[in-house]
Formats: structure tokens, C-alpha cells, sequence
């Protein structure tokens, strides 16, 4: 496209330039594969803020692990469900150091050996082994139908446990009169440092946060739990059910949340791409569009979009620009703006210095008006007017 002197037209940045996520803060709680999703997130235009909410016990000095890999030596099951690829190459990894691989591969040879999906089923082949059956959904209400088809009553079955609560599982093999045993291939602990998972909850009860991602059961417990130690529960439920998304990779993952009233949004597909595609498509759809002074104007979490053009604003200027946003077009007076920015005193001057630099980062001072003695709105579009007129 070119201009009437023949130059070609600048064109303000579309959503593909500057990333979906862009203007959107989001925050993270994964232990294992953190750098991923930051990664997927941030190439997306996301600020990410990540503490991770657990750690993982080191397999090589899990006694709980070992134990249990002694007891399968000594007393072989008929059947082994692995869960996991990393738990499964782990626990192989784990024997191996405690001089104990050959004689775990050569038992795992003789029994029925059930992986629940392609990945572990890689390990297992990786390991020189092979899975006799593996569901195509991934699901592990699969792999129970099939047990319980099979007939369990009496047989000995070890599940490689990946610590994630596995629902109904285990318990209806039970009942189904097998004798289960559980192999802690990880265990989760809280973090060593919770300076950061602090942080990471100051941030979502104060509104830093847009989204909160959850890809363990284990994380999302260990930062409620955090919360309520820190007397901030109350606080965190209300922000997750209103104002910061909580985003789970899979519903297993939504159970702790879903035990306290929160509901959650989970994508199609149990995977951290589509964890992030499914941000790519809510956040934006639950910013605020407004025609204002001429323009198309999108708030976002530290940002706005100015006809396109990412614009970032300071903390308090997205406080006042929210306050003028709840009523579009009406004048909201400096001492409901005062009130609005976080940590002001008393003096509305705050409110006249945050106000400018505010105009200054939105690169069109004409988008809010000021109201002489009374207070500062936005100079919203006349056509747009009526709709908003009972806000």
C-alpha cells in the first residue's frame, strides 16, 4: 500500500506483529517445563511472572521410590501402568544409579506393561521394552475399562504414580479385588524459597496478574495452601473467579481449584500449546473495546491498543484508565481517581501527575477530556454515546 506521493504507508501494528498476548501479564506456577510455556507465552506478546509453587524431590534420593522399586525385585506384579514418559525414563534412570536397572528392565519383561499414551510409550521402547496395549485418547479411564475387562480380581498391578492424583483410579481397582502398588516415580515439595510464589500471590490478589496457569494438581494445591498459611485465600478465590483467569492444561489439573468454588478454563487438547492457544483467545475477548475521540481503543492488562498500536502504561495510569472505563463518556471526579491509584494519599496533585503521564503514554492526549472543577472522561464517540448512557 502506498501513500498519494507514491511512499508506501505506515500502517499501525497489527495483532500479528506485537503478539496476541501482548499487554496481557501472565502468570506461571509449573515446576517441570516452566521454561516451555514462558517461552510459548512470551513469543505470544506476553509479560510472564513465574514462581514455581512446588519442587520436585530428586528421584535419586527418594527412599519412598527405592523401597517401592525393591518390593516389585522381590515381588513381581502381573501388570505395570506408566503414566508418565519423564516418570517412566526416571524411574528406569533412578534404578539404574542404585545398581538396580538390569533387574528392574528384566522383571518389566515379564509382565503385562500398559502405557497410557505415545510419549510413554517412546520411553518404554527407549528402555529397550514394549508396551503390550496403549489407549488412543491418552486417558487413563481407558486404561481401567481395559483392566476391569480383563478381569483384576486377585492380580497385582503397579502404577507408576506421577503426583498427580489419579481419581477413582486406583480405588476401583480395589474394588475390582486387585492389590495395588504405588510407585512414587516424583514427589512434589513445597518450594525451598517462597519469596517468589509470594510475590506471584501479591499479584493476583492485587489485579497484577490477567492469567494464572496451572499444569499440575500438586501446584495448584501447594499455592492455595500458601495462600491460606498467608490469611490471602479469601482474597485469591475472588480474584480467580472474577478478574485473573485460572487456566488448567487438563481438568485433573482443575481439581483443587474446582474443590474451592473456581471454575476454570482448560483446553481441547492436555498440552501446553494448546494451554497457550486457549490464552491467545480469551484474554483478548475479555478486553475492553472503546470508540473513543476517534479511535479504537483496547484496554489490556498494562497495555493499551491505540487503533493497533501497543501502547505500555505505568501502573497507575491503568488504575485511572480503568476508573474512567466502568462508566464510558461520564466524568468521574479527581477524588474517585484519587482513590483508585494504588498506594495515593491524599492530594489529588497525584492525580493530575498520573493523569498526565498517562496522555503522554497513550500518544493521543485527546482520548480524555478534562472536565473543568469536576473531573477528567473519556471523550467517547457521539455515535457511542446512547449504548453506553446507562452503564
Amino acid at each position: 500500500m502506498y501513500d498519494d506521493q507514491g511512499r508506501p504507508e505506515r500502517r499501525p501494528p497489527s495483532q500479528a506483529e506485537h503478539g496476541p498476548l501482548a499487554g496481557f501479564t501472565v502468570g506461571v506456577t509449573a515446576a517441570r517445563r516452566a521454561d516451555e510455556l514462558g517461552a510459548l507465552l512470551q513469543r505470544r506478546g506476553a509479560t510472564v511472572l513465574h514462581a514455581p509453587a512446588l519442587r520436585i524431590v530428586p528421584l535419586s534420593d527418594d527412599g519412598e521410590l527405592l523401597a517401592a522399586t525393591k518390593e516389585l525385585l522381590d515381588q513381581v506384579p502381573d501388570v505395570v501402568v506408566a503414566t508418565t514418559a519423564i516418570g517412566f525414563r526416571g524411574w528406569v534412570e533412578a534404578a539404574d544409579g542404585w545398581g538396580l536397572g538390569e533387574a528392574l528392565l528384566d522383571k518389566l519383561r515379564g509382565v503385562e506393561l500398559l502405557a497410557r499414551g505415545p510419549k510413554v510409550k517412546g520411553a518404554i521402547r527407549a528402555a529397550g521394552l514394549t508396551e503390550h496395549w496403549s489407549p488412543s485418547s491418552e486417558s487413563m479411564a481407558e486404561v481401567l475399562d481395559r483392566l476391569l475387562d480383563e478381569g483384576i480380581d486377585g492380580r497385582r498391578i503397579a502404577v507408576q504414580l506421577h503426583g498427580e492424583p489419579l481419581p477413582g483410579f486406583v480405588e476401583s481397582l480395589r474394588a475390582g479385588g486387585a492389590e495395588v502398588v504405588g510407585v512414587p516415580v516424583y514427589r512434589w515439595m513445597p518450594p525451598e524459597d517462597l519469596s517468589p510464589v509470594d510475590r506471584l500471590l501479591d499479584a493476583a490478589v492485587s489485579r497484577g496478574l490477567d492469567a494464572l496457569t496451572f499444569t499440575s494438581a500438586p501446584a495448584a494445591a501447594s499455592l492455595l495452601n500458601r495462600a491460606e498459611e498467608r490469611g490471602l485465600l479469601p482474597e485469591l478465590l475472588a480474584a480467580l473467579s472474577h478478574d485473573v483467569l485460572p487456566a488448567c492444561v487438563g481438568p485433573v489439573t482443575a481439581l483443587p481449584l474446582q474443590a474451592r468454588g473456581v471454575d476454570t478454563v482448560q483446553p481441547e487438547r492436555f498440552r501446553l500449546g494448546p494451554l497457550v492457544q486457549l490464552l491467545c483467545q480469551e484474554l483478548p475477548a475479555r478486553s475492553r473495546a472503546l470508540p473513543i475521540a476517534g479511535h479504537k481503543v483496547e484496554i489490556r492488562g498494562h497495555a493499551v491498543l491505540v487503533d493497533g498500536a501497543l501502547k505500555p502504561v505505568p501502573p497507575a495510569g491503568m488504575a485511572l484508565l480503568r476508573a474512567l472505563s466502568r462508566r464510558p463518556g461520564w466524568v468521574v471526579a479527581r477524588a474517585d481517581l484519587l482513590r483508585a491509584l494504588p498506594g495515593a494519599g491524599r492530594d489529588e496533585h497525584a492525580v493530575e501527575t498520573a493523569m498526565a503521564r498517562l496522555r503522554t503514554a497513550l500518544g493521543a492526549p485527546k482520548l480524555i477530556q478534562t472536565v473543568v472543577k469536576r473531573g477528567y472522561r473519556l471523550a467517547l464517540d457521539p455515535a457511542a454515546d446512547a449504548k453506553y448512557a446507562d452503564v
